[in-house]
């Protein structure tokens, strides 16, 4: 997958071309420079910290209504069940009408179900529906908004940059944004925190009406079938390696922190320790695409995209040993530097995928990630009730290099005149 160049193909080659007003150089203060972009940021801004408000305000009223833990864990599980479908079915949408269109319409969706929630006449099991609901488009409004940044922004570095720029802001609100909905819920009702999750799903809408220009849709006029993007993306060699790399070692990174409670608890480890823990992957995440997108070159991180994606769950094998919290958190943050790798897989992503086909893969490749990474939760928590968390640990590090090293060797298969593997 490294190469001496920047990668290319036919995205690069006239098929999409950049917005008059966004030609920026690299580096992240040049993306900022876009107009466009800044509307798009704010708004991903205002809406990410309300629904991570949302979440902490839904389970704490939903067990206060119920006295249920079940019910209370059900309606955070919410937030990540519908993915898969909500994604697979409404996926043609993303392509089939104006990207603007299509992203303030959830956002008034979203806006409405946070509203009804709001009712204090609303059930439980009208909560969890409008949950649900909420769930079912996120994957649609994030496919049509990735998709879009490669309008705005061009779909070169610019759009790299600009989607690492989302991704640091996504894993700094869960940082954040859970310590500002436990701080909202001890001067609002919960129903009151919820109300600003409207306000900022609103206030998203506005920002990307007024700030974000119209543009056509980019099917054409066809009416992809909901499963034409999937069997588009995986049936082509090249396009499903690069899938499945998004997809597949998010899912054994996960691992880890699906079972840091546990480990922690078994090592004797307190709270306090625990938070510690917790927070490591995702600040180390961010470190990694920071130093990546403002201190390397595009061709840099072309570079070091297979080498840092071959190693990255190498640093969790250190949990074969059974380390204390000193070497877990190094561990942790090891493995969310080598998170860098995900610019250069961005790149060469958005290459792979024709601009037709772009809205629909977007949303399939948000939600596939969320998916596996569900799964990969799930079957940690299986695995470790018949096996000590620290050999769940190192097993899935094993097997997740393992897949990374077979799908890379996908990539460097000698490709003929069309682009097409040989096999």
């Amino acid at each position: 997958m490294p190469t001496d160049r920047e990668p290319t193909a036919p995205a690069d080659q006239g098929t999409a071309r950049p917005a008059p007003d966004a030609a920026p150089g690299p580096g992240y203060r040049a993306v900022f420079g876009v107009r466009e972009f800044r509307a798009v940021f704010a708004a991903h801004l205002l809406s990410l910290l309300g629904v991570v408000v949302a979440e902490i305000s839904l389970t704490v009223l939903v067990y206060r209504a119920t006295g249920s833990p079940l019910m209370s864990a059900l309606t955070f599980a919410l937030g990540f069940l519908p993915y898969a479908l909500g994604g697979t079915l409404l996926a043609p949408l993303a392509d089939r009408h104006p990207a603007r269109r299509v992203l303030v319409a959830c956002d008034l969706l979203c806006a409405g179900c946070a509203a009804a929630m709001v009712w204090p006449g609303t059930p439980v099991a009208g909560i969890l529906v409008l949950r649900c609901a909420m769930a079912f488009v996120a994957p649609l409004f994030q496919g049509a908004r990735s998709a879009s940044l490669a309008e705005i922004l061009g779909p070169g570095e610019a759009f790299v940059l600009g989607r690492s720029l989302l991704r640091m802001v996504a894993q700094s609100a869960q940082l954040v944004g859970f310590g500002l909905g436990g701080l909202l819920l001890t001067v609002l009702a919960p129903r009151g925190a919820i109300a600003l999750t409207a306000a900022g799903f609103l206030a998203s809408a506005l920002l990307l009406r007024l700030g974000t220009k119209a543009r056509p849709a980019r099917a054409n006029g066809i009416r992809p079938s909901p499963l034409g993007g999937l069997r588009e993306l995986l049936g082509e060699p090249r396009l499903r390696a690069l899938t499945l790399l998004c997809w597949l070692p998010p899912a054994f990174a996960v691992v880890p922190e699906a079972l840091l409670t546990p480990y922690a608890e078994g090592i004797g480890a307190g709270t306090v320790t625990l938070g510690v823990l917790m927070c490591a992957l995702p600040v180390g995440t961010v470190a990694g695409e920071f130093w990546a997108g403002s201190a390397l070159t595009a061709r840099t991180r072309s570079r070091i995209t297979a080498p840092l994606a071959a190693v990255a769950l190498l640093p969790l094998l250190v949990y074969a040993v059974r380390p204390g919290p000193a070497l877990v958190l190094a561990a942790l943050l090891l493995a969310g530097l080598a998170h860098a790798y995900t610019l250069g897989l961005d790149r060469m992503y958005v290459d792979a995928v024709p601009e037709e086909l772009r809205g629909r893969a977007m949303t399939l490749l948000s939600t596939g990630l969320m998916t596996f990474q569900g799964v990969g939760m799930a079957l940690a928590g299986a695995a470790a009730e018949f096996l000590p968390a620290h050999v769940v640990v190192t097993g899935a590090a094993v097997l997740g290099t393992a897949v990374v090293a077979l799908l890379l060797a996908g990539l460097r298969r000698p490709r003929n005149e069309t682009g097409v593997a040989v096999k």
